[in-house]
């Protein structure tokens, strides 16, 4: 198919807004993403129109593609035919995994409200991915210490993953064009992974980074179920509890969030 025929295709399906559908139909772009495909097994969450699904069964040993819409399912079924293309029509994050068995990494054009949730998932297996993500998202993925963007996403994915920029990708070529531009990074995982308290201690530092450290637990105590005076206690022999989160970098960060969850643990256990 040509570009001509996805922008018919596309208009004749009613793009699902509660799916996040916007189908990106520039054969450039997909083949550019194909070639981080070459000789692997592929898993893409959500196909679409298959224009991405194309040139991997190009380039990749395998593809797993995931299509969670019956309407687009049946379509791929009828207009891909490729030994070694497998489709699957189910939720992504209910399958059984079995159904994914052996993927080496993801490459996919995920829906934007799917982005947290994808990166998660591919955190706790430890699975690299090239993905397209809105670029305000990738902005934060990417974002350094002392700067607006600057998050908690900023700190956790930098170091669960190495992540490159790879090419932005304008709104003119999706459809329904979507009211914000793209961007393609790669994500390599680092090998470290991180436990739900240690995750959930960054956030409470990056929800109040602006605050030093001591204060941020401290004013945090409620939600942590100990008393102030017992957090500060807690807090007061720490190292660094005067700095501010969002001057700090992501692995001081980490040093932090660590000490104060096994302290926070060892109080609640007694």
């Amino acid at each position: 198919m040509d570009g001509q025929s996805y922008i018919s295709l596309a208009k004749e399906f009613n793009a699902s807004k509660r799916l996040g559908q916007n189908f990106l139909l520039d054969a450039k772009v997909t083949k550019a993403e194909a070639q981080h495909a070459i000789g692997k097994t592929v898993l893409e969450l959500g196909p679409g129109l298959g224009v991405l699904t194309r040139e991997l069964c190009k380039t990749a040993k395998r593809v797993i593609a995931i299509e969670k819409d019956t309407r687009l399912y049946e379509q791929l079924l009828h207009t891909i035919r490729s030994k070694n293309l497998e489709l699957v029509n189910a939720d992504f994050f209910e399958l059984d995994e079995k159904a994914i068995d052996g993927a080496e990494m993801m490459v996919a054009n995920i829906p934007y409200n799917l982005s947290s949730k994808t990166i998660m998932w591919l955190a706790e297996r430890q699975m690299p991915a090239l993905l397209c993500l809105q670029k305000e998202f990738v902005e934060h993925l990417l974002a350094k210490p002392d700067t607006r963007d600057y998050s908690k996403l900023s700190v956790v994915c930098s170091i669960e993953f190495k992540i490159y920029d790879i090419m932005d990708v304008g709104r003119n070529m999706f459809y329904p064009e979507p009211k914000v531009s793209s961007s393609i990074v790669f994500m390599k995982p680092t090998g470290t992974r991180l436990d739900k308290d240690v995750i959930e201690m960054i956030t409470l530092l990056m929800n109040h980074k602006k605050k030093k450290v001591r204060n941020a637990f401290v004013d945090s105590s409620a939600s942590l179920n100990i008393g102030k005076g017992e957090a500060l206690k807690i807090v007061e022999r720490l190292s660094g509890s005067d700095q501010r989160a969002f001057k700090m970098e992501p692995d001081e960060i980490l040093a932090v969030a660590r000490i104060l969850s096994k302290e926070l643990a060892k109080r609640t256990r007694t």
